[in-house]
């Protein structure tokens, strides 16, 4: 697999005959793997990534107005899915290139257990979610807390964060005791790297499936369409698995 990837990547290089930009707009949960990736793919292809870091809900409205992105890395599958049947997206460029994961978390220790039960005591001021408007992992906040039927006794105590990037600085600030985040936001080789946290179990919120799409201002760029092809490349695929996201 290895000297295939060396291989793959040595053919790219190859045929890169002109160092291009390209545009992408990634969703606030993938903002760290997306700068692995970025350099990496920078430095293989010889094309520059120009990342712009957000929230899912407030890409597509920009996309509408004409914001000059080329790629969107999306926060669920249902945005890239919208954005091809209104013309705005290439037809039969979108994949799946991340499954996310839910994560509780504090900045501080000893503040979350491993079962999630601080949420029933509720022993603690403010709890952050991201916008579920605009954010996929605000959406799946709130399917954690009616699954565990808190939502209605919790909900003077929510604090939004327009994205997941926004929710995590409210932790980390101590404007909220804990909130609902991407574990690639506070895990990294499979280790918790600060605070405390639960995962939360697949099973209470709809699959996070996060989907790459062309757009439309990207159509036939050759760096538009070698970012994409390297998104699926193992060298990749090895980054992403390393922040704790399924594929």
């Amino acid at each position: 697999m290895k000297r295939f990837a060396t291989v793959w990547l040595a053919l790219m290089v190859a045929g890169t005959v002109h160092a291009e930009d390209v545009h992408v707009a990634v969703a606030a949960n993938f903002s760290a793997p997306m700068n692995n990736i970025g350099e990496r793919f920078e430095r293989d292809t010889g094309h520059k990534v120009l990342v712009t870091v957000g929230a899912t809900g407030k890409f597509y409205a920009q996309i509408k107005n004409g914001a000059p992105f080329e790629v969107l890395l999306s926060a669920d599958d249902e945005t890239p899915a919208r954005l091809e049947k209104e013309g705005s997206a290439v037809a039969d460029t979108r994949f799946t290139y991340a499954i996310g994961k839910l994560v509780l978390w504090s900045a501080q220790p000893g503040v979350v257990d491993p079962q999630g039960q601080v949420l029933a005591q509720g022993s603690f001021a403010h709890l952050a979610i991201a916008n579920p408007k605009l954010a996929p992992y605000g959406a799946a906040a709130l399917q954690t807390l009616d699954k565990l039927g808190v939502r209605e006794r919790l909900a003077a105590r929510l604090v939004q964060g327009d994205s997941i990037a926004q929710t995590h600085q409210f932790i980390v600030s101590g404007a909220a005791t804990l909130g609902f985040v991407a574990m690639s936001q506070v895990f990294s080789g499979g280790k918790l790297q600060s605070g405390s946290a639960w995962v939360v179990p697949a099973g209470m919120y709809s699959p996070l499936r996060q989907d790459a799409v062309l757009l439309e201002r990207g159509r036939g760029k050759p760096a538009a369409l070698a970012f994409l092809r390297y998104l699926k490349s193992e060298p990749a695929r090895e980054v992403i698995r390393s922040y704790g996201y399924d594929l």
